[in-house]
């Protein structure tokens, strides 16, 4: 993830979320006061750091794994987290790989984690805390009351957020239809998008840590960012200057990669549309209309391709006679009598939220 917490842990976060056999297991290691090196994965790579311990390859059970945590050595998992591979193992990373940690356990999974893309979850004794490793990251566990007590903080944030971005949405819809879009228009909504986006990574994040417990964070998630995603490809679509070395996907990835503080730069933001640069913030622009003709029932985007292609812009589509869209591949007279009817119906809604 290019902000907050890192994509590669999810899987990870995924085997030790509560309601997992492996949760079940850690979480008796802590109640036994214990301490646990646990590596989840037995491939070769794994197993030319391993030395000494003894072979079980027997199934893995919760009881069992708080048992083998006795023992000091690492305790060598199946990839799937479905079998005790090894136990009290003594790993033997590269010495020169670097590490923040102090303890001994902790600076041995770092470097395990570092050196192999397996995961490594360390149970602290001392302090009863569990973390994972993966590929250079760590997440520290939080107890299930303080990571939903950060869920719902998160999602309220993320509903006063979508608001604001369904206002210049609006705005915007009500702008192209009038012919009055100025890159300034534009880029507000992206910057609210992209925005919206991040706080939903965040909280996509939380889920996984919450596992069974994250189910109504997870449909909370969805409500509030449905079709979030969708308007924020179509509005780069609509305005985006195409060429070699810029494509669409380019619009999106560019987006998700500036740093918050850049975010907030209206400039740096229309950058990722790739517009002319002698085009300021004030300078007037034409939508494609892909994002207006999404809004029309089953109208494919593929159609909506073909009109646009076409007409050129989403005003000369408004203007375009019922005869002049049957005469686009694959519309017909129903089509053109949906797309004609709807635009208005588009275009009547939002002059009407814009000013009432």
């Amino acid at each position: 993830m290019a902000q907050g917490r890192s994509e590669v842990l999810y899987a990870a976060l995924r085997l030790v979320a509560p309601g997992t056999p492996l949760r079940e297991g850690i979480d008796r290691i802590l109640q036994a006061k214990m301490g646990a090196l646990i590596v989840v994965g037995d491939g070769p790579a794994v197993l030319n750091i391993c030395s000494g311990g003894f072979l079980l390859d027997a199934e893995f059970t919760p009881q069992r794994l708080s048992e083998l945590a006795k023992m000091d050595g690492a305790i060598i998992l199946a990839s799937d987290g479905t079998r005790v591979a090894r136990a009290n193992v003594h790993l033997v990373p590269d010495p020169d790989i670097p590490t923040n940690e102090t303890g001994t356990r902790h600076r041995t999974a770092e470097r395990v984690a570092r050196q192999i893309s397996v995961p490594v979850i360390t149970v602290s004794e001392e302090m009863g805390v569990v973390s994972v490793h993966y590929q250079g990251n760590k997440q520290t566990l939080d107890r299930i009351p303080r990571v939903l007590a950060r869920a719902d903080q998160a999602l309220q944030i993320l509903g006063r957020y979508k608001s604001r971005l369904d206002g210049v949405t609006g705005a915007l819809s009500a702008l192209e239809v009038e012919d009055l879009v100025t890159v300034r228009d534009v880029v507000a909504v992206l910057q609210r998008a992209e925005m919206v986006r991040r706080i939903a990574e965040e909280i996509e994040g939380y889920v996984v840590e919450l596992g069974l417990d994250g189910r109504l964070v997870e449909l909370q998630l969805e409500e509030l960012t449905g079709g979030v995603l969708a308007d924020l490809r179509l509005v780069g679509k609509d305005y985006f200057v195409e060429s070699p070395e810029w494509m669409l996907t380019q619009v999106t990835a560019r987006l998700a990669h500036i740093s918050d503080d850049e975010l907030l730069d209206l400039r740096v933001v229309s950058s990722v549309l790739h517009l002319p640069t002698e085009l300021d913030l004030d300078s007037s622009l034409q939508p494609r209309g892909f994002r207006l003709l999404s809004k029309i029932p089953r109208l494919p985007e593929t159609i909506a391709a073909h009109v646009i292609e076409r007409f050129g812009t989403l005003p000369k589509v408004m203007r375009a006679s019922l005869a002049d869209l049957v005469e686009v591949e694959g519309v017909g007279e129903a089509r053109a009598r949906a797309i004609k009817d709807g635009l208005s119906r588009v275009a009547e809604t939002s002059i009407l939220d814009r000013y009432a």
